[in-house]
């Protein structure tokens, strides 16, 4: 922090202090500098500082403060008008508009002083002879405040019609205000397409596209639009979150989430920005924000969540129930204040509005990892009602044959509707069930118990047997092994099948049995086998395999052909074709085994249960991932997904999406790709997998989102991967690559600092690899990031390091590059230019090597146009330190050198022809400047003929079959700037010639 000696001096502490973060520390700053200007004695100083203390003031949560500074500066005005420049006089007259809108956000100034202020900013911008547009915005921010809908449309339409002057709010500005009005109006889609110039880029400053992707975000859900208002908040948040002074905006992010089914993610929120809750200077948008957290509260309440611990005001711990009922009571009496001032109730009704809307989505998956909240005590699993018999009784033979129904056809419900019968059994006086209904009844608990169940499976076994069903107690016994296969004991499992499958095939012999429960022994002693060739970690042996083939053609021979109706039947020969693809696959015939997961898969469809198909065509994908049948496994994936319905698990689902994911996007897809990646994201989280697996979903996802070039997305996306993802789970390779990425979000948005961290950390992970390309490469975009950063120092040591990579890699144009950065770099340091003209000579010299060395002529072309490139910009390098030089002879001895080496850099594109047409025209158009700069204007005019020369004959040439206008580019643009560049440059030469 420099000592104020002079007025300069003060400029470039006001200068440096506003490129601070908006916050407390960035005024009092502002405050000490206003000290320091009275202190100089000089009328502009201080007209200057305070107008830097009203602009801080405005960018921060003390707006309040305005008041005072501005009532100054209105004072100086008044009394000595000649005190101000044109630009400070420019500057009292636009921020009557801060301190307008700033009196309305304050309940503490009357009405009155707010109409009596805009009637005198009304007289002030006539006698300064400024259009009345300004004063209309603002009159229709005031009648919009207070409710009177009337008066907001005459002003709005007044708004509109007045001339836009240097008053005028800027474009993206004045659109934000329009846009929201009309959303207000309920005119959505009409907002939309008025902020479309804003969110595309048109119009920007420094609060926009802030606010308006921020007040998209509702009027997009509310039209269906949730796609779009994904993106808006992802884009959006990413612009507000380090900004103080955007609490509103701030609070629509809030509100997104809470209307969304992303609670968890509003909570999120709300732990970043504590201060919210109690920063004074903004009433209004404290308003905004109590009101939208009230409803984040309400709707985690009903959630059954009340009772969880929420962020909120420092100084004590809070839960959503408590802080619903704070905010609530300090925003209604926030709001009171705002009415009781205006003399309306519209302020409070708004804010009772937004408190109690409705979630206009169930759960629109974000992509970042924010997993659901879970209800403190969930809702029992919805029942179907037990059919009543005439007596009001439930009628239980009627649910008994209901749950008979549903296990005969395998639906995914049978299990719960045994269960209902069971604890219906339990509460009817006087019912007594029969040991079959017993036995089916533990039948389908011991299937409920998984690998837990085969004590249940045996009470059933003997159950069946009391019933007078001996094959269906062997099968039940038979499933009782497998259970306990499925637990690890595998030997103790094939022991236990041994002998129901040796009484069941001598009671099927004998008559004694039929083939359903036939075949359920031998499908128990089949899984059983199977899951000994599961368990093998490599290669399975031969014996293993021969063997439980045998035992799964056993079951086919028994089924086949007698599956009639019987759903079940046709479930055991689907299943057996699936172990033959197994089989089939283990064995080392994937071809096979893929013929065999579309039949079994084919098969379950065919019997009505396209449940069961899922598995297989998930197998069928992976195999035809496997032998390059990409359009298969895309079908596959697809079909999985399809047919999985409402029954497919959370973690299956989010495993298909991001196989599609990774098939999709492996044809081109990115836009379906990310729709893929974010589900499997959103499952993931779902399934309680997001660490985990839901981290990669989120790496790819983002990944997928740079390949669209949504940088903000992706940044937010990244930055959510990288909290979870870790070498140990996902390995060292996922960890860097999302660095990378991210740096390249980063560096895109502007954040060159952050970008130079996230490259730094990526080539740390990769210093230690085999391989050191990405180091290399990650180490020269780090040097990059770091220099427009204005970290040339630390830049200049990474590109260092990069050309030392590049050269023990034996990379000679990354090497060449790096020379050519730090070439750049010393100019803007101690080194100047002749260290700068040192590194391009080593760069020209670099590159001569290599050639020599070079024994393809593929490489050999590729140095030549190396060489160009490095000669155009050593020209380009010299040029530009002239101009640095304080000596006439130093300066044209520097541009004849410049010359030199674009005349070099021009022989050797000639050289490439017309291939590199473009870099030709370009080193030529540079030397015909630097003529102009020599004062050699006829020479100049010779070279922009020659690239109008050029142009033509490229012209000629495609009209004969050529393809080549344009060089390296081959487009009409550029090849238009070439020659009204050329036209340019001659015009040039004419007038200096004639002078």
């Amino acid at each position: 922090m420099g000592e104020i000696t002079d007025f300069d001096s003060l400029r470039r502490a006001m200068a440096e202090n506003g490129e601070q973060p908006e916050g407390p520390a960035r005024n009092t700053r502002a405050e000490q500098l206003l000290a320091e200007a009275e202190r100089l004695g000089i009328p502009l100083a201080v007209i200057e500082a305070l107008g830097h203390q009203l602009k801080v003031y405005n960018y921060s949560s003390e707006k309040a403060k305005m008041f005072v500074p501005f009532a100054r500066l209105l004072r100086m005005w008044d009394e000595r008008p000649e005190d101000f420049d044109e630009y400070e006089t420019h500057s009292l007259h636009w921020v009557f508009k801060w301190v307008s809108a700033g009196m309305l956000d304050q309940p503490h100034v009357p009405l009155a002083s707010v109409e009596k202020w805009l009637g005198e900013m009304e007289h002030r911008y006539r006698l300064a002879g400024h259009s009345a547009r300004a004063v209309r915005s603002a009159e229709f921010s005031v009648a919009a405040h207070v409710g009177d809908a009337e008066r907001a449309e005459r002003a709005f339409a007044a708004w509109l019609a007045a001339d836009r002057d240097a008053m005028a709010d800027c474009h993206a500005c004045e659109l934000h205000g329009q846009g929201w009005w009309l959303a207000e109006r309920g005119r959505d889609a009409e907002a939309l397409d008025l902020w479309a110039p804003v969110l595309e880029g048109e119009f920007t400053c420094a609060h926009e596209p802030h606010t308006v992707l921020a007040s998209s975000l509702v009027p997009l859900l509310r039209l269906g639009r949730v796609e779009e208002a994904r993106a808006h908040h992802l884009r959006g948040f990413r612009l507000v979150r380090s900004m103080e002074s955007m609490r509103g905006a701030y609070a629509d992010h809030v509100e997104f989430c809470a209307l969304t089914g992303n609670e968890a993610r509003g909570l999120e929120l709300l732990a970043e920005r504590p201060a919210y809750f109690t920063d004074e200077g903004h009433p209004h948008s404290k308003l905004e924000f109590l009101s939208v957290v009230v409803l984040l509260m309400e709707r985690l309440s009903a959630l059954g969540l009340a009772g969880q611990r929420v962020p909120g005001p420092a100084g004590r711990e809070w839960t959503a129930g408590e802080l619903a009922a704070h905010a609530r009571g300090e925003a209604l009496a926030l709001a009171a204040r705002f009415d009781e001032r205006n003399g309306t109730s519209y302020v409070s009704e708004r804010a009772r509005a937004r408190m109690t809307q409705q979630p206009l989505v169930d759960r629109l998956p974000l992509g970042v990892r924010a997993a659901r909240p879970a209800a403190s005590a969930a809702p029992a699993a919805p029942v179907t009602p037990a059919p009543v018999a005439q007596s009001g009784e439930p009628d239980l033979p009627a649910l008994i044959a209901e749950a008979r129904r549903l296990s005969d056809t395998l639906q995914p419900l049978a299990v719960e509707a045994w269960a209902h019968v069971a604890r219906l059994a339990e509460t009817v006086e006087g019912v007594e069930l029969g040991a079959r209904d017993r036995a089916e009844i533990a039948d389908h608990e011991a299937i409920g118990l998984g690998p837990e169940g085969a004590d249940t499976f045996e009470r059933a076994a003997e159950l069946y047997a009391a019933a007078g069903d001996p094959g269906e107690a062997l099968a039940a016994r038979a499933r009782a092994a497998y259970v306990r296969a499925l637990a690890g004991e595998v030997d103790e499992a094939l022991a236990a099948v041994a002998d129901p499958y040796d009484r069941v095939l001598a009671l099927y012999a004998e008559g004694g049995t039929e083939v359903p429960q036939a075949a359920g022994v031998l499908m128990g002693r089949a899984r059983i086998l199977m899951r000994r060739v599961h368990e093998a970690e490599e290669a399975v042996e031969e014996p293993v395999l021969t063997e439980a083939e045998a035992a799964v053609r056993e079951l086919l021979a028994l089924v086949d052909g007698r599956t009639g109706d019987d759903v079940r039947l046709a479930a055991r020969v689907a299943e057996g074709h699936a172990m033959l693809a197994e089989l089939a696959t283990r064995s080392g015939d994937p071809e096979a085994g893929a013929e065999l997961f579309a039949r079994a898969a084919a098969e379950f469809l065919e019997t009505g249960l396209p449940w069961f198909a899922v598995e297989y065509e998930a197998r069928l994908a992976g195999l035809a991932h496997q032998l390059g049948d990409m359009r298969e496994a895309e079908r596959a994936l697809r079909a999985a997904l399809e047919h999985g319905g409402p029954y497919l698990e959370a973690v299956g689902r989010a495993q298909l999406h991001l196989q599609l994911a990774e098939v999709v996007g492996g044809r081109g897809q990115a836009d379906e790709a990310a729709e893929h990646a974010l589900e499997a994201a959103h499952w993931a989280d779902e399934a309680g997998a997001g660490p985990t697996f839901g981290a990669w979903a989120r790496h790819q996802l983002g990944g997928f989102l740079v390949r669209q070039g949504r940088w903000a997305e992706a940044a937010e996306v990244l930055e959510s991967a990288l909290a979870d993802l870790t070498a140990e789970t996902h390995g060292d390779g996922a960890v860097v690559q999302t660095q990378w990425w991210l740096g390249d979000c980063l560096s895109e948005l502007g954040d060159h600092r952050d970008a130079a961290e996230r490259r730094l950390q990526a080539a740390e992970i990769a210093r230690h690899w085999p391989e050191q390309h990405d180091h290399a490469t990650l180490a020269h975009l780090a040097a990059e990031s770091l220099g427009q950063a204005g970290l040339h120092t630390e830049a200049d040591r990474a590109y260092v390091r990069a050309g030392e990579l590049w050269r023990g890699l034996g990379n000679v144009h990354g090497l060449v590059r790096s020379l050519r950065a730090r070439a750049w770099l010393a100019l803007r340091t101690e080194g100047g230019t002749d260290t700068a003209r040192d590194l391009m000579t080593s760069a020209v010299e670099s590159c001569a090597d290599a050639f020599d060395a070079a024994d393809d002529d593929e490489a050999r072309l590729r140095l030549i146009a190396e060489l160009g490139h490095t000669h155009r910009q050593f020209g380009d390098l010299l040029a530009r330190s002239a101009a640095e030089d304080a000596d006439d002879d130093s300066i044209r001895a520097a541009l004849e050198e410049a010359l030199s080496q674009m005349d070099e850099a021009l022989a050797v594109f000639v050289a490439l022809g017309e291939e590199a047409l473009y870099a030709r025209t370009g080193a030529e158009l540079a030397a015909g400047w630097l003529e102009t700069d020599l004062g050699r204007p006829a020479e100049a005019a010779a070279r922009a003929r020659a690239v109008l020369r050029a142009y033509a004959d490229a012209e000629a040439d495609q009209h004969t079959g050529s393809d080549a206008v344009g060089g390296e580019q081959g487009e009409d643009e550029p090849v238009r700037e070439r020659r009204s560049e050329a036209e340019q440059l001659l015009q040039a030469a004419k007038e200096q010639k004639d002078r």
